[in-house]
């Protein structure tokens, strides 16, 4: 299966377990990596044949930013889940790394999940 990847994703956004984490916005960095068959827009060069990865950038910060969760699990199961509404992905891996909160350490989570609601461009 072929990929497109997002690396390096900086969003500001309000996500933490631990008492004032919420308080302020704190960046959170992403990488995003979607299989799907790309042999459409590898032959007709016509964007709507892809994934248009812009757009797919401004949804994802958008999550970030506007949404509020303890967990970093929770925030990236709704990445995944916009992600899939373009059923043409049919696996995506998605990793938030949570900067300059643990002396230096930076945790991240990664979850990757095959789409339910694929749909084979090819057969």
């Amino acid at each position: 299966m072929d990929r497109i990847t997002l690396r390096d994703v900086r969003a500001f956004g309000r996500h933490g377990a631990n008492p004032g984490e919420r308080d302020e916005k704190q960046a959170f960095d992403l990488e995003v990596v979607l299989e799907l068959d790309l042999r459409a827009p590898a032959s007709s060069d016509d964007l709507r044949d892809t994934v248009n990865y812009d757009a797919l950038h401004v949804r994802l910060v958008e999550i970030v930013e506007t949404t509020s969760f303890y967990l970093l699990e929770r925030l990236c199961a709704e990445l995944l889940a916009a992600i899939f509404d373009d059923p043409r992905v049919s696996r995506a891996e998605v990793t938030i790394a949570k900067p300059d909160i643990l002396d230096g350490t930076t945790p991240a989570i990664t979850l990757a999940r095959d789409n339910p609601g694929y749909r084979a461009a090819f057969p």
